[in-house]
């Protein structure tokens, strides 16, 4: 007797995707599309209509003029030029610890490659605090400096400052993205050039480069977006002086509430944004899985040079990732009488001469309940997503991928200020309810839990269904059984990325955030705008706080990781 169960799902010629297929995958995106229709697509449309548009119509008259001011092309142009050089820096500066992670097995190492992401999920406005203090007067290369001579260093507010916090952000973008593909590359290919006479460099240079190639351009590409819309590392750091676009579209909305020339350079953004997504998700490295690895690991202990790559990479790194976030932990406990906890107290209590309307230890209780619901939203939506993907084709299914990816690289900036705009009558006044933060943070991490998925939905062998199915389990019981069971630790990653986003965001909720409701990122802000001691180290505090959240989420992540089910940025 034929007891197999019905067929799954009914495909067209060649595995093709049949109608069966695109209805249930239509079905799917029914309720994602409709989250992007209301907080993207709306807000994003109502603040061009209102900067690119009269009583005559279409006005592009402010693109003109973008175009023929020099101070806008300026900033064009260091946003452009700022964000190519941190790319170069941060390839040139994680390529060792990739090949380190692909190639060499020693102790701690799954602790390396979990503290190395850190850094990443970190929230920007963290990350410029911590430079703010590490590059400061008072900080530690300010005291390396003097014992060399060179008195009252202070590197804030300068062009490399900007460049070295943007490596130590997307430091784990190569090392991971590019380290996975490496683990994966057969070693006995560059053995055998190396027996025929080849010199390591040559052997590097003629099959593993080549190898890594897509890889390497699909994760540059990736950091490339990352800081081209940089803006809570710029705003934090580089201070009035230095404007990239995203920080001069904060600018002439808030301060110059000049919406025409806002969204010309948010229509600006957005171009140069569609164009790189298109670019990364036509790469072949589209495929490969980041922060892990899904094949076979190639890594054997160090012998002969290999020990001083590894110690020059860890110390490297080190100085590179650990001493910034050390000197900001250090800087929380330095009060003006020593040492102690004064800044820690001070967190209970709204305190004289500080900046809040509510205690910061309630902003932080706003950020850890807006950020579950946010992982919440996101993982629901990206799973939906994500399984919609997989049952289209190639070609459709890219689109939506590259679709559901847009909100990563637009401006969050404009997106905050387009939900004042769109969403500020019935029957969608959200200005005043607490689910529009959760929701402008979920559809910032949406697109990294789409990346988480789908390589794990993509990688489940299609043979366990048959198997399934054979063996006389329903459609849905199958489901159950094959794909939600393997699904279960992509989940928690994806749960896990999508929680250490929504905590740390800043550029979209510092528009939205009531003011006796803020996140943590915004008290931060907040109180580095205020003069005093005593504000500047309830912000270093704050900071540590919001950095030990993100990080210990970031390590059960890491934990709770598979080598098959960690997805991909690039």
């Amino acid at each position: 007797m034929d007891r197999r169960g019905p067929p799954l799902r009914r495909s067209g010629p060649a595995g093709r995707p049949g109608p069966t297929s695109f209805l249930a995958s239509g079905a799917l995106l029914v309720a994602p599309l409709a989250f992007l229709a209301v907080f993207f697509v709306a807000p994003i449309v109502a603040i061009l209509s209102r900067g690119l548009t009269d009583e005559q119509g279409v006005d592009l008259s402010p693109l003109v003029e973008l175009v023929t001011d020099p101070s806008q092309r300026g900033v064009a142009w260091f946003t452009l030029w700022q964000a190519a050089v941190s790319t170069v820096l941060t390839v040139v500066a994680a390529m060792p610890m990739a090949y380190v992670l692909a190639r060499l097995s020693f102790p701690g190492k799954a602790i390396v490659r979990a503290l190395i992401v850190v850094p990443f999920v970190l929230p920007t406005v963290v990350v410029g605090v911590a430079f703010l203090n590490f590059l400061g007067p008072n900080g530690p290369v300010s005291g390396v400096m003097g014992t060399l001579g060179v008195d009252d260093v202070d590197l804030r507010r300068t062009v490399p400052a900007v460049l070295i916090a943007h490596v130590f952000f997307n430091y784990a973008v190569i090392a991971r993205t590019v380290g996975g593909t490496w683990a994966r590359l057969d070693p006995a290919v560059t053995e055998a050039a190396r027996t025929l006479g080849a010199s390591s460099w040559r052997a590097f240079r003629t099959i593993t480069l080549p190898a890594l190639g897509p890889t390497v351009v699909g994760a540059s590409t990736i950091v490339f977006l990352f800081t081209f819309t940089s803006f809570g590392v710029i705003k934090v750091l580089g201070g009035p002086q230095i404007a990239t676009i995203e920080v001069e579209i904060h600018r002439l909305t808030t301060e110059l509430l000049d919406l025409r020339a806002a969204a010309a350079l948010s229509l600006l953004q957005m171009l140069t944004v569609v164009a790189l997504l298109a670019f990364a998700y036509r790469s072949p490295s589209s495929k490969v899985g980041a922060f892990g690895t899904t094949g076979r690991d190639h890594d054997r202990r160090p012998r002969g040079g290999q020990w001083w790559v590894l110690g020059a990479t860890l110390s490297t790194a080190a100085i590179l990732l650990v001493l910034p976030v050390a000197s900001l932990v250090e800087r929380s406990f330095a009060t003006d009488d020593g040492y102690g906890l004064a800044f820690y107290r001070s967190l209970s209590t709204t305190g004289r001469g500080t900046t809040g309307f509510v205690a910061p230890t309630e902003a932080i209780g706003n950020s850890l309940v807006f950020g579950l619901a946010a992982a919440g939203i996101a993982m629901v939506l990206g799973l939906l997503v994500s399984l919609a993907i997989v049952s289209l084709g190639s070609r459709t299914g890219r689109v939506a991928d590259t679709a559901f990816a847009l909100p990563l690289g637009t401006s969050a900036v404009t997106l905050g200020f387009g939900f004042l705009i769109a969403l500020d009558e019935p029957p969608l006044d959200l200005r005043t309810s607490p689910l529009l933060i959760p929701a402008a943070q979920a559809l910032i991490a949406m697109p990294f839990v789409v990346r988480t998925l789908l390589p794990a939905l993509r990688g489940i062998d299609p043979r366990l269904r048959e198997a399934s199915a054979t063996l006389g389990a329903t459609p849905r019981r199958t489901r159950w059984e094959v794909d939600v069971r393997l699904m279960l630790a992509p989940l928690l990653v994806a749960v896990g990325f999508a929680l250490a986003i929504s905590l740390g965001e800043f550029g979209a909720t510092v528009f939205i955030a009531r003011a006796d409701a803020p996140t943590v990122p915004v008290a931060i802000f907040r109180s580095l705008s205020r003069p005093g001691s005593l504000n500047f180290g309830r912000a270093m505090a704050m900071s540590t706080v919001l950095m030990v959240l993100t990080a210990s989420v970031m390590l059960l992540v890491d934990r709770a990781r598979t080598a098959d089910a960690v997805g991909s940025l690039a």
